[in-house]
């Protein structure tokens, strides 16, 4: 639901709202918050509440040691696994500098940039994603363990997929809050699963990202469960993608799809790093579907990008090398920016290989075939040394992604 800040104030007088939470993301989109009473959400409007920048990762490194947040009206959702007596809502934020001045490390802010930046072109982007994560037990003191919940496989059903009614109270939770999840089911992993999420708006999609993040954990913890994001959870077993379907509209109905491919490919390497952020990312590349080579193909899903056979408004394209672990916010962001460059240069895809199978890391002897970065040094060098990631990414954010 969107909600005015007049709005909020008459919700939380009517509902019995007690606390609200101010939500926002460190570098590397993981949720962060500080919750205040009703009494403080005025002050919140209009000065915003500080925080102390040099206890968060990064956010030192950018030379601020006091930040404002404030809230974003818009973005509230009531927290289902809380009481409905002294409800907590939760709002995402911008963050100022005590000047009043953007926080240049806001990564949210970032992604507003790059969707005004497609809106002076007539374009608007939207992003769909669809999630795979782990589910583990817990031993007999709450501890995590690498043992997971259930041996069923790609969609499996119960009593051997034992995750189904988890990823039920996950979907009923996520459209308690205004979230559209689209389709969940068991993934091929032993404890895998996965849900997908319907098409939103780059910053509505983003935020639903992270959301999801948050909502997966709690529901797997009052279960009595681990949820796991990493890339490889598992070795010798499919790793966890964040598949990201996108689509554009351009004025008029244009059809700009070819051109977005063409630039997400032209400058994959460089955004690679901001995809896929740990060193288990590359590990996953190669294996078990997912990709390592810079490619694209119709419907084949071992490609690094696949168009699916779909017309109308789920017309798209899947990129199929992010993982969990990635920044939304700058994921996005990147996407669209190397998007807008493939529409201002005109730029065409290259031919496709339809009927390819696994690639090697070896790569194409010929030399033909381009590898996606092997290692998370390769993807940090790609991105320190890159123009279109230094003409649109503070270079503060640069840093701490690559130092």
């Amino acid at each position: 639901m969107k909600y005015s800040k007049e709005e909020i104030i008459q919700f939380i007088a009517e509902e019995d709202v007690k606390f609200i939470r101010l939500a926002f993301t460190d570098m590397h989109g993981r949720l962060k918050n500080i919750s205040v009473m009703q009494s403080e959400l005025d002050r919140a409007f209009k000065h915003g509440i500080s925080i102390d920048a040099s206890a968060i990762e990064g956010f030192a490194d950018a030379g601020q040691n006091e930040l404002f947040l404030r809230p974003d009206p818009s973005t509230i959702y009531a927290l289902p696994w809380r009481p409905d007596h002294g409800r907590v809502i939760r709002m995402f934020c911008s963050i100022a500098c005590p000047d009043g001045s953007a926080f240049e490390c806001d990564t949210r802010a970032i992604l507003k940039r790059a969707i005004a930046d497609a809106a002076r072109m007539g374009i608007s982007f939207a992003f769909g994603s669809e999630m795979e994560f782990y589910l583990f037990k817990r031993d007999e003191n709450g501890n995590p363990t690498k043992v997971p919940y259930d041996n069923a496989g790609y969609l499996d059903v119960a009593p051997a997929d034992r995750g189904e009614n988890v990823r039920r109270e996950i979907c009923l939770s996520l459209e308690s809050m205004g979230l559209r999840p689209e389709s969940s089911h068991h993934e091929e992993g032993p404890g895998q699963n996965e849900i997908d999420f319907r098409y939103a708006d780059a910053l509505t999609a983003a935020d639903d990202a992270v959301t999801f993040w948050n909502v997966v954990d709690t529901i797997a913890y009052r279960n009595g469960l681990k949820a796991d994001f990493t890339p490889l959870p598992l070795e010798n077993f499919p790793g966890n993608g964040m598949q990201i379907n996108i689509s554009a509209k351009g004025e008029k109905g244009r059809d700009y799809l070819p051109q977005i491919i063409a630039g997400i490919l032209d400058h994959i390497l460089e955004i690679t790093l901001f995809l896929n952020t740990v060193e288990e990312s590359y590990a996953r590349f190669g294996k078990h579907k997912a990709p390592c080579d810079v490619s694209w193909a119709f419907e084949n899903r071992l490609k690094l990008i696949r168009i699916p056979s779909a017309t109308g408004e789920s017309r798209r394209c899947e990129l199929r090398s992010p993982d969990p672990m990635c920044n939304p916010y700058l994921a996005y962001a990147l996407l669209i920016w190397a998007g807008l460059d493939g529409i201002k240069r005109d730029l065409t895809l290259p031919s496709n290989e339809e009927n390819s199978f696994y690639c090697k890391l070896a790569g194409d002897p010929s030399g033909e075939t381009v590898m996606l970065p092997r290692t998370l040094e390769e993807a940090k060098e790609r991105a320190r040394t890159s123009e279109f990631i230094a003409k649109h990414i503070p270079k503060a954010v640069i840093n701490h992604y690559t130092k």
